[in-house]
């Protein structure tokens, strides 16, 4: 079944956004913004942006590189921070998406370096995945890292779904689906518009 898809990324990595929309085995409806809106109203760009790309699109894929951050001194958020809150936001005239972050070569060893950690609450071995204020934008955070009472998160316990760039091209449809499926899980009760 094609989902409706909306591509948020950052100016810098628009040959990746390309990527996928040309060359990709994608069973998905884009609907991806591929001009810029001419306008340097930025509340008139997102109101558009909602309503002619986000407001019937069903999962977000959000293109996470190296100026993707909370805490970039590069760059301004705003358009990326808004499409990911527009995303989350269910009412009336936009349901929410199914969040998927699709981590870039770029920032493959920030998020995920080769370590892991014995937990002292369970004594068990967890894997580091740093997703955090420094590696991208805080709605993404707190949507994958939801607050528990655990010492570590399942993925039932995450409503935005991770993966890498090579994972998600040798089987876009799956992640696609698993973050489309995410809507209708008892964690989408959970989610944060604005954390």
């Amino acid at each position: 079944m094609a989902h409706k898809c909306f591509i948020s990324f950052k100016t810098k990595d628009i040959g990746y956004k390309t990527f996928i929309h040309d060359h990709l085995n994608v069973d998905m409806i884009d609907k991806s913004l591929h001009d810029p809106i001419n306008s340097n109203d930025e509340d008139y760009i997102m109101r558009k942006i909602r309503e002619n790309y986000l407001s019937d699109s069903t999962v977000t894929i959000f293109l996470i590189g190296d100026r993707s951050a909370e805490n970039s001194l590069y760059e301004d958020q705003c358009f990326i921070k808004r499409e990911l809150q527009s995303s989350l936001y269910d009412g009336i005239g936009n349901t929410k998406n199914g969040i998927l972050g699709v981590v870039l070569p770029s920032m493959i060893e920030k998020i995920f370096p080769k370590s892991n950690n014995i937990c002292s609450v369970c004594g068990r071995i967890h894997t580091i995945v740093k997703i955090n204020n420094d590696t991208v934008i805080k709605e993404f955070v707190y949507n994958y890292y939801i607050p528990n009472d655990k010492c570590s998160w399942e993925e039932d316990d995450r409503y935005c779904v991770l993966t890498t760039w090579e994972n998600f091209c040798n089987n876009p449809n799956y992640y696609i689906d698993m973050a489309f499926l995410k809507r209708t899980h008892s964690i989408s009760a959970k989610t944060k518009v604005k954390p």
